[in-house]
């Protein structure tokens, strides 16, 4: 009896992933224009025999926003070990949400794969190197997808939900690869953005990371805004910047927001360490 187990939020998670399921195997081909052409992006320009190099260096943001991150996970994961290590009666309710942090943990690295998909798809743009890049976007999606879950719904389906959305979306950049349809993949990305928006509309759940939604999601509509303005940006600064390569910097500070919610997270953390009986009778 799975259904009624779940709870309200959860069984409209699992129809809204159904009706997405079913709607990319069964619905109708979406065919594509030919975007791998090395020509559709507005700045081409060479530095130092490094071609397209301004959308190709563009993506170093992702790179330290994701070291960041697993910096930064990396510290309350050690802080957590060393504090059960002093205070190991400490309350559950005191320890850090383990699969928001997991899901975090995938997000991140997603960031370091994306930077490594869409370099590796600038250098020379072709149909098989853009499945390497949306391959990348689907491991950090996948992480956000997962946070977002556990702020929203619940912690037990984050984890399942970014496995889930990570096949989807390595699978919809295979289907591209080989059939030419884009629909899975703009379901993916597109579809998944709007389930985002939708849970950043809801109330939280208690002991997540505390995530604001709104920020995410703004920095990824600008970072659309500045993709589909291109070439305008490019000429309105005089061929200094594309709207692609600030595309690709306004979509990695999207990470921020999770940079800063893990912050308040550990403040919190360890402060109800430090004022709660059981450690204090730990350390005496």
């Amino acid at each position: 009896m799975l259904l009624p187990s779940l709870s309200r939020r959860e069984r409209g998670l699992l129809f809204t992933f159904a009706l997405l399921t079913l709607i990319a195997v069964f619905g109708p081909a979406l065919p594509a224009a030919d975007v791998a052409i090395a020509s559709v992006f507005a700045d081409d320009r060479a530095w130092h025999g490094l071609p397209n190099a301004m959308d190709v260096l563009s993506n170093l943001p992702f790179v330290l926003v994701g070291f960041w991150g697993l910096y930064r996970l990396n510290r309350i994961d050690r802080s957590h070990q060393q504090a059960l290590s002093v205070f190991p009666l400490a309350p559950p309710a005191s320890d850090p949400p383990d699969n928001s942090l997991d899901c975090a943990w995938l997000f991140f690295a997603g960031l370091i794969a994306t930077a490594a998909g869409s370099a590796f798809y600038h250098l020379v743009p072709d149909a098989p190197r853009l499945a390497a890049d949306r391959a990348g976007m689907a491991v950090a999606f996948a992480g956000l997808m997962g946070v977002a879950v556990c702020e929203r719904v619940s912690q037990r389906a984050g984890w399942p939900v970014a496995w889930f959305v990570l096949t989807a979306g390595l699978l919809a950049a295979e289907v591209f690869q080989e059939t030419g349809n884009v629909l899975p993949w703009a379901l993916v990305q597109f579809g998944g953005m709007a389930l985002v928006v939708t849970m950043a509309l809801s109330t939280p759940m208690r002991g997540g990371v505390g995530l604001k939604l709104g920020w995410v999601i703004g920095f990824y509509v600008l970072a659309k805004v500045f993709e589909l303005t291109d070439h305008q940006i490019y000429a309105f600064t005089q061929h200094t910047i594309s709207g692609h390569t600030l595309k690709h910097i306004t979509a990695a500070l999207a990470g921020l927001p999770v940079l800063w919610a893990l912050h308040k997270l550990e403040m919190r953390w360890q402060a109800a360490l430090r004022h709660n009986p059981a450690a204090a009778a730990m350390a005496a």
